[in-house]
């Protein structure tokens, strides 16, 4: 889904933990292999630490969290921040 030349920090996807929701069974924490989540010991939930290491198009951590407390943007929303992408890479002039 996406080339690996789009800069990843420029790709807005990356799950979003609602503090209300999250009951901190740690589940994302441990299932996660990218080190996305951080655990906040003061808070006793799962926090966000590492957006951009977050897969993009990936959101099987929203599968295993039992308070559905994880979300993550629209995939249309995606598709179209890709496509904005792609197109402005392609315009840039090579340099050289």
């Amino acid at each position: 889904m996406v080339n690996a030349s789009l800069p990843r920090e420029k790709i807005p996807w990356f799950p979003s933990i609602d503090s209300d929701l999250c009951k901190g069974s740690k589940e994302c924490l441990t299932f996660c292999p990218s080190n996305v989540f951080t655990w906040d010991e003061a808070g006793a939930r799962t926090m966000v630490a590492n957006p951009y290491s977050c897969t993009v198009g990936c959101s099987n951590c929203v599968r295993i969290c039992t308070n559905e407390a994880i979300t993550f943007p629209d995939m249309e929303e995606l598709a179209a921040t890709l496509k904005r992408l792609r197109s402005e890479m392609q315009q840039k002039p090579a340099v050289g």
